[in-house]
């Protein structure tokens, strides 16, 4: 079964309330006095908080820090931004060069967070925050546009409501929040559990969206070791605690996968569970996914060779690779599989033809399966040549 079909199903059919709301007023309280309860403890490192006003740190809620993977000058997205910690953190981690764009749907939470730019940008010398009030699981609806049409368009009739409707679909349309492909990383802390279960797939393929192509989605989150029970699902101070709407562990890196990212990796996962509530265990947990694998598949005599330690491995097209062999690929997944800030470089070696073929004359490549290539393909039949060393062959280090 997918995703879809399992837990989020059963999400979405035993909750008798309105999921938004409980969320809304329950961060909106999060943001007038602080609630330690709210999300599960997470060190973060000193070098940044100390910037960072003491109310902004106080009040907001998370489960892991992802900003830890975020390079210099990335184009960073933060889902559920709320009072801007993570966002000035990544302020300073990114720096001059990069920007950071926070979206959350609080008022309460926006006010606090917009509150500190001026101060936040005057200590760090620049200015490369911004924070847009919208719903996570639809980036491209700028609510405080929608905000701003409706003080001149005030909604009483059903008329009013078509009209309301068309220009959500021209904002997005015209005017996105969010464009397509413009975003080098999104991340969030604690936040994809707080969306309705039926949005839920929607939020996935958003964050895919807006990702560019070589993107990725660095996420903590609280999953938990199996479905939560009826009793959990039916409290909606679970629900806004993070919990009831955990996903599974296992399907939490499935939704990746179905929304069409590749190399999705776990890359913490907290050993003793947060809370157990009726057996059931919750933890927090940070995924890594990459945007890239779309497009044609060209031939281009490359080849790759896993390194170990595996015997064997499968990528997620299901290329089958066996270590130690010179495998064959297309150019696409040549270039994955040996980008030097993708999952995969530190364990696969990349080995380019001799003579390179230009992309404007490259074949198609039959990626169907998995074959062993013969180093005559990337050397070339022709290829005849002898060349001898006078001396021992040794390494940087000298050590032959």
């Amino acid at each position: 079964m997918s995703p879809e079909s399992t837990s989020l199903h059963k999400q979405s059919e035993t909750t008798a309330y309105n999921v938004e709301a409980e969320v809304k007023r329950r961060y909106g309280a999060g943001a007038q006095q602080v609630e330690a309860a709210l999300c599960c403890p997470t060190e973060y490192d000193d070098t940044f908080l100390k910037l960072i006003p003491k109310e902004i740190v106080e009040k907001d809620y998370g489960c892991g820090d992802p900003s830890a993977h975020v390079r210099e000058g990335e184009t960073v997205l933060d889902l559920g931004s709320g009072t801007g910690k993570i966002c000035y953190i990544l302020a300073q981690k990114v720096g001059p060069e990069g920007s950071v764009i926070g979206v959350d749907f609080g008022d309460e939470m926006l006010g606090v967070a917009r509150k500190y730019k001026g101060e936040m940008g005057e200590k760090l010398g620049y200015r490369n925050v911004d924070f847009h009030k919208g719903r996570i699981q639809d980036l491209a609806l700028d609510l405080d546009r929608v905000q701003g049409w409706l003080a001149t368009n005030p909604v009483s009739t059903v008329d009013g409501v078509a009209a309301l409707e068309t220009e959500c679909d021209r904002l997005r349309t015209r005017e996105p929040m969010i464009s397509d492909n413009s975003v080098d990383v999104v991340v969030s802390n604690c936040v994809l559990n707080l969306v309705r279960p039926s949005d839920k797939t929607q939020l996935f393929n958003e964050i895919f969206r807006v990702l560019k192509r070589g993107g990725r989605a660095v996420i903590s989150d609280v999953v938990c070791d199996e479905m939560p029970t009826g009793k959990i699902l039916n409290d909606p101070d679970l629900w806004s605690g993070c919990i009831a709407g955990a996903f599974r562990e296992d399907e939490f890196l499935e939704m990746f996968e179905a929304a069409g990212f590749y190399g999705v990796e776990i890359l913490t996962r907290q050993a003793e569970p947060w809370q157990v509530i009726d057996g059931v265990e919750f933890r927090s947990l940070t995924v890594q996914a990459f945007k890239g694998k779309q497009g044609p598949c060209l031939e281009r005599n490359q080849a790759v060779v896993y390194t170990g330690p595996w015997k064997t491995v499968t990528d997620d097209d299901n290329h089958t690779y066996h270590r130690g062999q010179r495998m064959a690929v297309c150019d696409k997944t040549y270039k994955i599989l040996t980008r030097p800030t993708g999952p995969y470089a530190a364990s696969t070696i990349g080995i380019e033809p001799r003579v390179e073929i230009p992309l404007e004359t490259a074949g198609l490549f039959a990626c169907a399966g998995s074959a062993v290539r013969d180093p005559r393909v990337t050397k070339g039949q022709d290829y005849h040549e002898t060349i001898q060393t006078d001396g021992p062959v040794c390494d940087e280090t000298g050590c032959c």
